[in-house]
């Protein structure tokens, strides 16, 4: 899980969907990414169980995967924020 989070671009990532459920091409506009990069980085988090999908017609959603990911992550971020 670590290792999936080493990624500056998976970071941006999680940070976005523990703010609301975005498709790929709201990812890749709001990070400044491809839309091909993007689903590549979506792909390593839903093989760690961080991030799940959900499809509405041809859109496929993500979201995070439980609730007990943004609270890791926040726990990440707090702590890398004291140093």
């Amino acid at each position: 899980m670590m290792q999936a989070l080493s990624d500056p671009t998976r970071v941006r990532i999680i940070f976005l969907l523990t703010r609301e459920e975005l498709c790929v091409h709201d990812l890749a506009t709001l990070i400044g990414a491809t839309q091909s990069s993007i689903s590549h980085h979506l792909k390593t988090l839903r093989l760690n169980d961080l991030v799940d999908s959900r499809r509405d017609g041809k859109t496929v959603y993500y979201s995070l995967a439980d609730e007990n990911v943004a609270g890791l992550f926040e726990e990440c971020m707090e702590h890398v924020n004291r140093d």
